[in-house]
């Protein structure tokens, strides 16, 4: 009992999060490490800590005290935590929560390289009841910046009148999402993106609420949110909903990411603490805090200066993998590119064909470039592969050479395979542009990819009028709506693979779909 003394006595103020633990052990259950962190909330290093010192008895994985410690009543209990303003809410949506729940265990596993770890499904509905308690949401729009957590559907699922997009750069969720709001009827919309290079065309001031829970880095914290107020249409009512969390250890950390809030000019109305809990982060106690921040009028000229910071080899904003902050300075050095490329894209040595123009990765995806080039170079830093088949469709060049950090696994398939011929020589990726095809399916679905800019349903419309020949405008757009909903309002840029790979049937459906009545 000294030695819990003296741990006890060293926490000093902070004292309730060890005798949370200690209590809780009180109780005669049997745990896990896991679960005694998570309920507690507790850094994991100073819940082993205790357990060093007390008598365990073991079964498995799972522990309890083998005797009751004395003294451990009354207000050395988890009594005195802050209360959480939504809790008593929770029992009147168990049905919901067990939803989330077979959601959250089917989702795709969580990617350590994305700093991926699942929130539990009675966090993620209780995010979606402090939005429904907190502000007015019929009709208003949601966006959530990265859900690898799932709380677009749970929002969705509990506030009827409420539209949202999801944006994340992780195709397997934004599949797995689309799929299950088509299967639910929920009104949720996805968008691929790479944060680092700009948020969505269809995604920017769009919504009212924005909600995020980004790698825990202060260079990850700050892009996420500086995305998350780039999405706010709404710039004097918007809110931004930010989870992070970091070890009662760690206050350094914590300041830093605060900093990087400041830089925005961002006001934190609220902060409450631990009200995200996980099923892993037990470094940090397996909890987070709940900020909700307002944007003022100094933090729109701010947003381009974070967004300058995020460009190129300098965006590791992740914990773990190539993009994390610590490997950003052992990226292999581009060569040269061979051939005789008209424009340099990406963070290519200034040496390197130095009359060239160039142009970032991130304006080369926002907007068509001014010239029409036949031959680009492209440089793709490590953690960035996934925009290959975007940064190919941005261009109508005749050939285009990307160079990676490594030799890609795979080249991308359909529908790229529609557009390009691809060939992989070690890092290299060269592209050579296909003809035209000639079926009236090809070449349709052909003219939406060579404009992969514009307004999918825009280019799908004019293109089959074209082949049709007995279609309005308006007739023409009803049948692109019916055959794919999800077309509407988006770029090819921004489609999902998932959306992406159904392009090709949904276009053959629309040449002999009906036209309605009137």
């Amino acid at each position: 009992m000294e030695a819990i003394a003296e741990l006890l006595a060293r926490a000093g103020v902070d004292g309730r999060r060890p005798r949370a633990v200690l209590a809780a052990l009180g109780e005669g259950r049997w745990w896990t490490l896991a679960d005694l962190v998570r309920e507690t909330a507790t850094a994991r290093r100073t819940v082993e800590a205790l357990l060093r010192e007390t008598d365990l008895e073991r079964s498995g994985d799972r522990f309890r005290l083998r005797a009751p410690l004395p003294g451990l009543t009354g207000a050395t209990g988890r009594e005195g935590a802050p209360a959480d303003p939504v809790a008593h809410l929770l029992a009147d949506h168990a049905p919901l929560v067990a939803r989330m729940d077979e959601l959250i265990v089917r989702a795709p596993r969580g990617r350590h390289t994305l700093d991926h770890v699942s929130a539990t499904a009675e966090t993620v509905v209780r995010r979606a009841l402090l939005l429904e308690a907190r502000f007015w949401l019929d009709g208003a729009r949601l966006l959530c910046v990265g859900d690898h957590d799932l709380t677009s559907l749970a929002a969705a699922a509990l506030h009827p009148g409420l539209e949202v997009t999801v944006v994340d750069v992780d195709e397997r969720i934004l599949g797995y999402i689309a799929e299950r709001a088509d299967l639910l009827g929920l009104p949720v919309r996805t968008r691929w993106a790479d944060l680092r290079l700009g948020l969505p065309a269809s995604a920017r001031s769009w919504a009212d609420l924005a909600i995020t829970d980004p790698p825990y880095t202060p260079e990850g914290v700050g892009l996420f949110v500086a995305r998350a107020a780039e999405g706010l249409r709404d710039r004097e009512q918007g809110r931004i909903l930010l989870a992070y969390g970091a070890s009662e250890r760690t206050p350094a950390l914590a300041l830093k990411v605060q900093q990087a809030l400041s830089q925005l000019n961002l006001l934190s109305e609220a902060i409450y603490p631990d009200f995200n809990r996980y099923l892993g982060a037990e470094a940090i106690g397996s909890a987070a805090d709940l900020y909700v921040l307002r944007p003022t009028t100094k933090t729109w000229p701010a947003l381009s200066r974070q967004a300058a910071r995020a460009d190129g080899l300098n965006a590791a904003i992740y914990t773990q993998g190539p993009q994390a902050v610590e490997s950003a300075a052992s990226a292999e050095p581009v060569t040269a590119p061979g051939g005789s490329p008209e424009v340099l894209v990406g963070d290519w040595p200034k040496e390197v064909l130095p009359r060239t123009p160039r142009a970032r990765l991130s304006t080369w995806l926002a907007k068509p470039y001014a010239s029409d080039p036949g031959e680009v170079a492209i440089a793709v830093p490590a953690g960035l592969e996934a925009a290959l088949p975007r940064l190919l469709l941005a261009t109508r060049a005749r050939r285009v050479q990307v160079t990676l950090a490594a030799p890609p696994a795979s080249l991308p398939a359909e529908p790229l395979s529609s557009v390009y011929e691809l060939t992989a020589e070690g890092r290299t990726v060269h592209a050579v542009r296909l003809p035209l095809p000639e079926t009236d399916e090809a070449r349709i679905l052909r003219r939406i990819l060579d404009n992969a800019h514009g307004k999918v349903a825009n280019t799908w419309r004019e293109a089959l009028i074209g082949v049709r020949g007995d279609l309005t405008k308006k007739q023409a757009r009803a049948v692109v709506s019916a055959v794919a909903p999800w077309a509407d309002d988006v770029t090819v840029l921004e489609l999902p693979a998932g959306r992406l790979g159904q392009l090709g049937e949904a276009v053959a459906r629309s040449l002999s779909a009906p036209v309605a009545a009137g």
